[in-house]
């Protein structure tokens, strides 16, 4: 595949989908009162995981929630982006603070989900009584994820998470490059992960972009920001092509340095032979 050497890491709220997962579904169900109440008593997932076990005791099923997750807004030419995306052949991965129930049942509805490799979030399940129950990526009662970075919520550090990524990459013979895509204050940490010959693209005007603006010089990856759909897919192509390009000319010069060595092992003289000794005897086949 063209695209074998790109690695494409997604956000997800405001990324992929133009709006806050959680705060959609809360405002749609009716629980912005409630959630605004609660807020200030308990970290954010205990807090979702609170308004579900509220709203599954109104009557409001899993299916309710699904059908107000299917409506959340997404631009098309972002669906287009991901698809096409895919099919040449970029490995594509999500990194977010939202749920895999919320996630999975946006993307299933878009025909996406089979695009990615792996999502990265916060555990979401619907439990023996259906009602969904939400649980942090990290179980901050218990210890720290262990990044000091302001910017990392305690149940999530994605920088941690891309840090693993890059492991696993590196396991790989083909060097892989990063594209990663993001809005948010917890943008911020893997965005510093990123190497020289990666890339970031930060939401222009989002929190990620000002902390990006401001510390420049801490960022080692090249910056393309982007505002809307359709500067998340021309940002996007513009990069893969770009970096398909590289490749190629890079395979390229190394064919053009082998087939000089050949070359030049051509030119050189051989030995003169005095006897037939003068050449190896050539090794029996075993049968």
């Amino acid at each position: 595949m063209a695209a074998a050497g790109i690695v494409v890491i997604y956000d997800f709220d405001k990324t992929i989908i133009d709006c806050d997962s959680d705060n959609w579904v809360v405002d749609e169900l009716g629980a912005t009162e409630l959630f605004n109440q609660l807020l200030p008593t308990m970290p954010w997932n205990s807090l979702m995981d609170r308004i579900m076990k509220e709203l599954h005791s109104q009557g409001i099923r899993i299916e309710d929630i699904a059908t107000v997750l299917k409506r959340s807004p997404i631009h098309p030419r972002i669906i287009e982006a991901i698809k096409s995306a895919h099919a040449l052949g970029c490995d594509l991965k999500i990194v977010s603070d939202a749920n895999t129930f919320f996630i999975e049942t946006i993307l299933e509805h878009h025909g996406l989900k089979e695009c990615f490799s792996e999502i990265n979030t916060n555990p979401g399940f619907v439990d023996e009584q259906g009602r969904l129950r939400i649980f942090p990526h990290h179980d901050f009662t218990k210890s720290s994820h262990g990044c000091q970075h302001s910017s990392c919520p305690p149940n999530m550090c994605k920088g941690i998470v891309i840090e693993r990524i890059q492991a696993s990459l590196s396991m790989e013979d083909q060097k892989k490059t990063i594209i990663y895509l993001g809005d948010g204050l917890g943008d911020f940490c893997p965005t510093l992960k990123l190497g020289d010959g990666d890339y970031v693209m930060p939401r222009k005007g989002f929190p990620v972009w000002d902390l990006i603006c401001n510390n420049r010089k801490l960022v080692n990856a090249e910056i393309c920001e982007w505002s809307d759909g359709e500067e998340f897919e021309n940002v996007l192509f513009h990069l893969i092509s770009r970096i398909i390009s590289i490749d190629r000319n890079n395979t390229s010069a190394k064919m053009g340095q082998l087939y000089s060595v050949d070359c030049k092992l051509e030119t050189m003289p051989l030995p003169v032979a005095t006897g037939h000794e003068a050449f190896p005897l050539a090794l029996p086949v075993l049968h």
